[in-house]
């Protein structure tokens, strides 16, 4: 007998009539009787509990009585004892709560209502779609209370995103989790995987970043990770973000389907959320960058008939790339996760999310925790659930404290993360960016000296160069890469100089 085919599960009209002239009124979802029988099954027998324990939490009854019998039946089976009405009779007497239950009486009456208790995971899984419903129609009477509330504090698209905190909370919280799995069942997972990498004759696993060395190095931004990549202002941490969001969203890749056929996919789908730049501007930048021509001119509308013929090319490629960019500021970890999920629903993919950057987010609303430390845990902690709920890399921009510029040696350390406990734990991956150029070129000695020619010298040898530090990276190695760096356009390319100091094509 399944929990469809049982009378207990018949549906309760949601309106319940009163005799006479009396009103009618709506009672919260509940069914008493699949929530007696399911207990008492498990005073019958307590390994019914192992079945049921991923699915049910005591707050899930509706009943309170049955609340604290389900609870003292798993504290008293943790511990190893014999959960029946005798012993439970002993343990509320022990409490002076024994009436809080309905006294030994109903006890025995719980252990005689298991006729017919069956499948004892559909009965808990009703159990707890009732108690969601109960908890839906609470949510709505808090949404509708607090628009009322005239608190100025919170706006109207604040009290939204609490709703939507809320709901997502509720569908995530308690559901039934999917536990251990047969170690046969995970290992012919991993040797597919293992197939499917060597058929791909060592080339990437993840999205690509356009830029071998760094990819050879991650094997591309793999999914559910979580990456980092920091640096101090003027580094190009912002540009290099969106080089490869870019690179991502234009390389063609080849993906196989659950026929196990080859598609040709023109280009990974991309999210960017830019809390720094507006759309406008990190648009311009990307346009800047594959025209090769100055943003600043082309702002300020400097530039030749030639300048702008190419500025309108880069545009035509551009317009094709399935990129999207969010420019809201200041926004939370919920609105991120909605509106990832609402482009993944609408678009049909998503490969990638990049956002600017982490520092420049905000906690949920109506939260408000100690410190800016605290904070920063809470989104970094948030970012890495997003990535592994949408199965996708999240790479995230992050400022790093002014702790560098007090060193003689310049480059970046996991401990000059901003609020680098929560940031260096939770992230999979650390990527550094480091430009020598930048520093060197603020210490020029006075030219005709000995110093000023050593000085150009090594002007020479670190000019258009940059390092990707990876400073932390879970499942791979750890290293250094260097990138060309051209400051005129902030664009990034493979490393490789000609003569004349331009990237290789």
């Amino acid at each position: 007998m399944t929990a469809q085919a049982d009378p207990w599960f018949a549906e309760e009209p949601p309106f319940e009539a009163q005799s006479g002239d009396d009103p009618a009124y709506r009672q919260l979802p509940a069914n008493l009787e699949i929530e007696m029988a399911l207990l008492g099954a498990i005073l019958v027998d307590n390994r019914i509990l192992e079945q049921v324990a991923d699915i049910l939490e005591a707050g899930h009854f509706f009943d309170p009585s049955h609340q604290r019998i389900y609870d003292a039946v798993r504290r008293m089976t943790e511990r190893g004892s014999q959960a029946s009405p005798a012993t439970l009779k002993d343990y509320f007497q022990q409490q002076a709560r024994l009436a809080d239950v309905g006294g030994p009486r109903y006890l025995a009456e719980l252990a005689a209502s298991a006729i017919g208790v069956i499948d004892a995971v559909s009965f808990a899984q009703a159990i707890h779609d009732l108690h969601l419903r109960r908890a839906l129609i609470s949510i709505g009477g808090e949404v509708v209370n607090e628009a009322y509330d005239s608190d100025i504090e919170l706006t109207a698209a604040g009290r939204i995103e609490k709703a939507e905190h809320r709901l997502f909370e509720l569908a995530t919280t308690g559901a039934e989790q999917p536990g251990f799995r047969p170690f046969s069942g995970t290992l012919a997972a991993a040797i597919d995987m293992a197939e499917s990498a060597f058929r791909r004759g060592g080339s990437l696993t993840g999205v690509a970043t356009g830029f071998n060395d760094l990819d050879a190095k991650l094997g591309g931004l793999q999914r559910s990770d979580f990456l980092v990549l920091a640096g101090r202002p003027g580094m190009g941490k912002t540009a290099l973000a969106t080089n490869i969001a870019f690179n991502a969203a234009r390389l063609s890749f080849q993906e196989r389907g659950e026929d196990d056929e080859a598609r040709h996919i023109d280009g990974h789908a991309v999210a960017i959320f830019s809390l720094e730049m507006s759309a406008e501007q990190l648009a311009l930048r990307i346009l800047a960058e594959q025209a090769e021509v100055s943003s600043d001119e082309i702002r300020r509308g400097r530039i030749s008939q030639a300048d702008f013929d190419s500025v309108f090319r880069a545009s035509q490629t551009l317009e094709n790339l399935t990129l999207f960019i969010d420019d809201t500021p200041a926004i939370t970890v919920s609105q991120l996760r909605t509106r990832a999920r609402r482009l993944l629903r609408s678009h049909g993919r998503l490969d990638l999310i990049v956002v600017d950057y982490i520092q420049l987010m905000q906690p949920g609303a109506g939260r408000r925790p100690e410190n800016r430390v605290q904070e920063v845990s809470e989104i970094t902690r948030g970012l890495k659930t997003v990535a592994k709920e949408l199965d996708l890399p999240i790479l995230a921009v992050s400022q790093l404290s002014r702790a560098v510029e007090q060193r003689e040696d310049k480059r970046p350390q996991l401990a000059d993360l901003r609020e680098s406990g929560s940031i260096e734990q939770d992230a999979d991956v650390v990527m550094f960016i480091y430009r020598e150029e930048y520093y060197l070129a603020r210490k020029e000695p006075p030219e005709g000296t000995d110093e000023h020619q050593d000085w150009q010298d090594k002007m020479e040898r670190v000019h258009n160069l940059a390092d990707v530090i990876i400073a932390k990276q879970r499942h791979g190695p750890t290293g250094k890469i260097e990138l060309f760096f051209d400051g005129r356009f902030t664009r990034f390319a493979n490393f490789g100089k000609t003569q004349d100091g331009e990237p290789p094509v």
